[in-house]
């Protein structure tokens, strides 16, 4: 039976790590991106997620060389989006040593281009972010262009046209819950989750390694955050144990675990 993952996220502005908080990136957490990578590979996380949330296009080139030099010393799989705008960037991208590629606005702006990017290296490689957010009436939406743009008020429909047009992972996002520490936003969270067969990233708002359990309770294939991870020393492997042991299949380096009502398996 597959593992269920966790998944650390950097999040860049640039060039520098940030803290987000609803969306608004502020708070400078490390100058060097390379040095919160270090401590994740030294803490057991299973992948790695790098996003781009500069607003000036120009910041793309500076990412790619950013990407060149954290794939040299990551050690677990490495997903990498803003700006994607182009195969030729994409390309640029993967060759710098990403493994995956996070696409927002294009799901919108350029559909195509998701499918031709799926087609040429494979649905395993593009992942789908959809952010949701409240509208007025206070109704969920799903938003684009950094949370600016909404373009559906249903986030499992939206998760179903990303899957058909070649997406073949979803990193779920809730702006309102985005830094909030109260956890993922769970009821938009189940609906993304029952509306598509492939595997699910929940993100946003974890403050308590519970708040991970309740994502994967409500259907995650897997956990993600940012801010938790980068103020909690061996944040990754304390949420692992306490993972395992409420019956999640984590790996966790050194010992065995069992998932409730199922033999132990090796971690």
């Amino acid at each position: 039976m597959l593992k269920q993952r966790m998944i650390a996220v950097l999040i860049l502005r640039n060039g520098q790590v940030v803290q987000s908080i609803r969306f608004k990136h502020t708070n400078v957490i490390h100058a060097d991106p390379i040095h919160a990578m270090e401590a994740f590979n030294k803490w057991a996380v299973d992948e790695i997620v790098l996003l781009n949330v500069s607003l000036e296009p120009s910041s793309a080139e500076k990412f790619v060389e950013i990407i060149h030099r954290i794939s040299r010393e990551c050690f677990v799989p490495l997903s990498v989006g803003g700006w994607i705008t182009s195969e030729d960037y994409a390309q640029q991208l993967l060759r710098s040593g990403a493994d995956k590629l996070v696409v927002n606005s294009i799901v919108s702006e350029a559909p195509e281009l998701v499918t031709r990017l799926s087609e040429s290296y494979g649905r395993q490689c593009i992942v789908a972010s959809i952010d949701v957010c409240r509208s007025e009436g206070n109704d969920t939406a799903v938003a684009v262009d950094r949370g600016r743009r909404i373009v559906t008020s249903s986030p499992g429909d939206w998760a179903k046209r990303c899957v058909e047009l070649g997406a073949g992972e979803i990193f779920f996002n809730s702006i309102s819950h985005d830094g909030a520490r109260r956890g993922y936003d769970l009821e938009n969270l189940k609906a993304v989750c029952s509306a598509v067969g492939v595997p699910v990233i929940a993100f946003g708002g974890v403050m308590t390694w519970e708040h991970m359990a309740e994502g994967l309770r409500a259907g995650a294939d897997a956990v993600a955050a940012a801010n938790i991870f980068h103020y909690t020393e061996q944040a990754t492997r304390k949420a692992k144990s306490y993972l395992a042991d409420e019956g999640f299949r984590m790996r966790v380096e050194g010992r065995a675990f069992a998932q409730a009502g199922n033999d132990a398996i090796d971690g």
